[in-house]
Formats: structure tokens, sequence, C-alpha cells
């Protein structure tokens, strides 16, 4: 008798369920993109318990007549491809037909569906059909999912805690309103309201609705596009940031996408704009060809492959940093007022409130009061107003004139203009000059340097000796007289001008280590900027390094000069500004 012998329908569905429905979300990711497909404006998902109880997704799509509602169950069973040539030109969210008969075979799910006559209703549970029957002609589909992993107590051991599933589906949601912001989506959990979008195709409204005011006037359009590729979004100015990458958001074509080169790519265009340990807020809509990707690798779809990856890579980080280097980052304190319950609070209205400054950022001049304050919708739907602060030319001379008032705590430069004051970092500025100097020299090196009387020796661990004997020809290219010295040292004779005084074997140290921690991923762009970050900071002026006055104007002028004057290599700001209104403020010289 044989002992192979084909599975019955009701195990390989469950079998498939293990790659496609994980958690929670797994299914309010399918269901969702099913109603997207099915041409939906309007989609609501209704949680129980954070999905592990309950999942309900209505739409207002196309619906499914009694024939399509039943075959929707089968396995393999799809509109969305019919023959080999499709699936290398998938422009749907779904294509695999796998989704519904794996949800069904792992939990309770009843389907309500119409084309705008007879409505009809199939009742699945553990895979099993239970009921079909006739109701109601809403157009459109409600899909709900009792009951997940009843039958898989495996599967329902290992769901996370209730805040962690719902947390999943709340990230979900908000990411594929951004990618469709022409749909209006409600998510509910437990008859509680999470998420509520307008549907009416400005992205700018979907942001506010997810993250707030304070990071939607601090956002960035952004537009580019190549001869295969074109892409569009918003990114935030860098003094909003996050702890995580969570909120570096990548859509392909309308799909939620996770692709760690093209995230690496736009952390990498905020390099010095912010601290390594922070991250941007970004959503990078990706239209291209469908032959050029393939989002066929996972049962999730999730992941995807990109043809001429590097030139969407290099689109990215061109258009990032332009954008970025066409601003005027200085960051503005804005005063915290408190009024008493005797004081009358100031009636702030929409149109009391200027959203749009000269310098194409997004200002409230009374936040952090305590007045509710509204979004302006005329802002947010005026797209002809919004095109234009975008697309007006940015002065080059990103700091304006300063003329040298006082010195705080040793470390604080303090300036004034007619606009207000303003405090400088002199280690920071000083860092940020640095480090735009020598990376300068770094690449464009001249032979320039300085014989030493006494030549530095530095011995070290074989395998690092190795290391750096690998890479001698980097060193001399950078003008250092170097040789080797025995079975594991080097000795140095001369070394390039930039290097810092006093400090040259600390220096020379410095650039071995990178040299031998980059091995893996060496390349000499970055191993340039890793020297031109190290040596900025070596070769700077420290906090309480006293200045003479002559210096400080001298550092403000150098500082000007920068292609990046508002942080230093780090990511810090090197000047904030108070203007003299805020100042009027703070001393009541003005009440509104």
């Amino acid at each position: 008798m044989s002992k192979i012998h084909i599975m019955d329908e009701v195990l390989s569905n469950k079998i498939a369920a293990g790659e496609v429905v994980e958690k929670c979300v797994s299914v309010v990711k399918e269901l969702v993109e099913n109603s997207i497909d099915a041409n939906s404006t309007e989609i609501r998902v209704d949680l129980i318990d954070s999905g592990t109880k309950e999942i309900k997704v209505t739409d207002n799509g196309i619906g499914m007549d009694e024939a399509d509602a039943l075959m929707a169950f089968q396995r393999h069973a799809t509109s969305k491809l019919i023959d080999e040539e499709d699936l290398y030109r998938i422009d749907t969210l779904g294509f695999r037909g796998e989704a519904l008969p794996s949800i069904a075979s792992v939990s309770e799910v009843i389907l309500k569906s119409s084309t705008g006559s007879v409505g009809e209703v199939v009742h699945f549970k553990g895979g099993n059909l239970v009921k079909q029957e006739k109701c109601e002609s809403r157009k459109g589909t409600i899909i709900t999912v009792k009951n997940l992993f009843y039958n898989t107590p495996a599967r329902l051991k290992h769901l996370s805690s209730l805040n962690t599933e719902l947390s999943n589906c709340v990230d979900y949601l908000n990411r594929i309103a951004l990618s469709y912001p022409g749909i209006k989506f409600t998510l509910t959990n437990n008859n509680r309201e999470i998420l509520n979008t307008i549907g009416d195709g400005n992205l700018l409204k979907v942001i506010n609705s997810i993250y707030g005011i304070e990071v939607t006037k601090n956002m960035l359009e952004i537009k580019g596009e190549t001869e295969d590729y074109s892409i569009e979004g918003f990114i935030s100015k860098p003094v909003i940031s996050r702890a995580t990458r969570n909120n570096v958001i990548t859509l392909v074509d309308g799909r939620v996408v996770k692709n760690n080169e093209i995230n690496k790519t736009i952390i990498d265009s905020y390099h010095t704009y912010m601290p390594e340990t922070k991250f941007p807020i970004v959503i990078l809509k990706i239209e291209v060809d469908p032959s050029l990707i393939d989002v066929n690798i996972h049962p999730t779809k999730m992941d995807i492959k990109f043809s001429k990856i590097d030139v969407l890579k290099t689109l990215i980080k061109n258009t990032i940093t332009n954008r970025l280097n066409n601003l005027n980052l200085i960051p503005k304190i804005e005063p915290v007022i408190k009024y008493s319950e005797e004081e009358p609070k100031l009636n702030v209205i929409q149109e009391q409130i200027d959203f749009v400054k000269s310098d194409n950022s997004f200002i409230n001049p009374y936040e952090n009061q305590e007045t509710k304050i509204e979004i302006n919708e005329d802002f947010l739907e005026n797209k002809s107003v919004k095109t234009e602060v975008l697309e007006q030319p940015v002065k080059k001379d990103y700091i304006p004139e300063l003329y040298v008032a006082g010195y705080a705590f040793g470390t604080y430069i303090i300036c004034q203009n007619d606009l207000g004051l303003y405090l400088i970092d002199q280690h920071a500025a000083k860092e940020r000059i640095n480090y735009e100097k020598t990376s300068y020299m770094l690449s464009h090196p001249n032979d320039q340097k300085i014989s030493m009387l006494f030549p530095i020796t530095i011995e070290l661990p074989i395998n690092e000796f190795i290391t750096i004997k690998d890479n001698m020809e980097l060193l001399t290219n950078m003008y250092f007289d170097i040789n080797e010295f025995g079975m594991n040292s080097f000795v140095i004779k001369s070394h390039p001008l930039w290097l810092p005084k006093e400090h040259e074997e600390e220096a020379i140290r410095k650039i071995f280590d990178l040299i031998i921690t980059m091995k893996d991923h060496f390349t000499l762009e970055k191993f340039n900027d890793r020297v031109a970050m190290t040596m900025a900071c070596k070769m700077s002026i420290k906090a309480n390094d006293n200045l003479s006055k002559e210096e400080m104007e001298v550092l403000i002028n150098d500082l000007r000069k920068c292609n990046n004057p508002y942080t230093c290599p780090h990511g810090r700001p090197t000047i904030i500004n108070f203007t003299k209104y805020e100042l009027e403020k703070m001393f009541k010289r003005v009440m509104n």
C-alpha cells in the first residue's frame, strides 16, 4: 500500500495558514487588501479585544454574487490572475488566492456580500461550510472573523498581549491609510474609535489624523522621478524624530512593504542632520512599472525585490538631501504661556493661524498654550497654496547677519539682529566647520603633509595588523608616510595637514580603528565620512574654552559658509533662535 497520499483540503489550508496568518494583524491586512482590490472607497475595521475575539471588515466595494462568495474560499481561487503572464505585471494587492481559505481554516468566518441585487451569506467554521443563504442587498462586503486560532491551540497560545496585537493592527491601518488617502478608513476596538480618515485624497490630512498637528506642520513635500521610477511623499524636518525606524514608511504602487535597502537609503539621507540614534518620519510613495518589481517572494507580500535598485536609491537620496539642503533649519524657541482661570483665554480660530512662513516651515504661534487648536482645513485643501510655498526659491544665505552680544557659560555665543536673539553652541558649530573642511580635503587630497621629528610607532594584534596592511594604499592616498616595522607594527613618518595638532597619534589610532571595524562593510565614502567626523571632534574647541569677541565673529562667519550650518556632524543643533515676537510675548509686551 502506498505511503504517500494527498492531504485533504482542510489540512492543507491549515498548513498554508501558518505562513499567511501569524497574528491578528495578518487577518486585518488580508481582508483590507481584498476590500481595496474591490474598489472600495470606505473601509471600516471593528475589533473586539484587539481582534482576538472578533475582526469585522466592512466595505462598499463591488461585492460578490452567490458563485463567487463560495469560490472565494477555495484554495488558489482568485480573480486577479488569469495566466502566467499576469504574474509578471501584478497591479493588485492580493493575487495568491490563499488568504480566505487559510483564515477560514483556523477560525469562524461569516461573509455577507452583494453586487447590488440579492445578497449572499456564507458561514465557515474550521474550514467547513456551515450555512449558505440569501440576505439583504447592500452593495459591498462584510466579513466577520471570530475566535481566531480556536482549533490550533499552539498558535493561539503564542498570540501576543492584547495591547501588542492592537498596536500591530493600528500600525498597519495607519500605513495603508497613508498609501490610499482617497479611501476613508475607520478603525475601532471595543467600540472605541482609534482612526478615522476623511478619504478625500489629501495625504497631509491623513498624516494629521495619525501623527497630529505638531508633526504635520513640520513635514516637507518631496517629488522626484527617473525614466523607471517616480517618488513622492512627505519627510519630516530634522527637528521631528523618533527613537525607532518604524515611522519610515515605504509604499510601492500602493503596497505597504519593508525593504531594508530602501529604508537604509532614506535614513542615510539624514546623515549629520540628526543623531544616529534618532530617525525621521517619512512617507515615501514609489511608483514603478509592475514588471520591474517582484512581490511574489513571501506569502505576506511585505517583502519586495526591485530591478535597477541602485537607480532608485540614488533618486531617493538626491531628492531628500536636496530638499533638506534648501531649508532654513534653525530651531525656533516658542514660549509656554499659561493663563489663570480669571484671565480670558485667547479666542483662536482657524483663520488666525498662519501655518506658512517664508522659510518654508509650518508654524503655529499659539502652540503650547492651553488653547485648543485645530488644523487649518483651508491650508490642507488648497493644493495650489501648498505647491506655491514648496516651490518658492530659497536664499542660499542660510544664517542671517548676526552681531555678537555676549557669552554664556563659556559655551554659548549670544548673538542678535533685528529679528531676535540667537544662541550658538561653540563646540557644535566648530565641529560642523571642521567636518565640512576635512570632508572636502579628503575628497580633494593634495600632497601637503608634515614630517615628524619623532616618528610614531603603533603596535597592533596580528589580525588587526593584517587588516591595516591590506589597506595601506588607502592610507598612502591620504598622504600618510607609513611603513611596516617589525612583525606587527607600523611606523608613521609624516601625516596630512588636517590632523589635529598635539593629538596626532590618537587621531591615527582612530583612523586605524575605523579601518578595522569597517572591514566587512567598507566603502571609501563611508570611511572618509567617519574620518571627517572623528577629526572634526578632535580639532574643535570644547565647552568652557573661552573665546575672544574676534574669535566668535570668525566662527560665526565660518559657520555661515557651511553647506549645512544647522547641526553638528552628529545631528545636534548648532544654533537656536528666540524671535523678537516670542521674547515680547514672554515679557507680556504683546498679548496676542
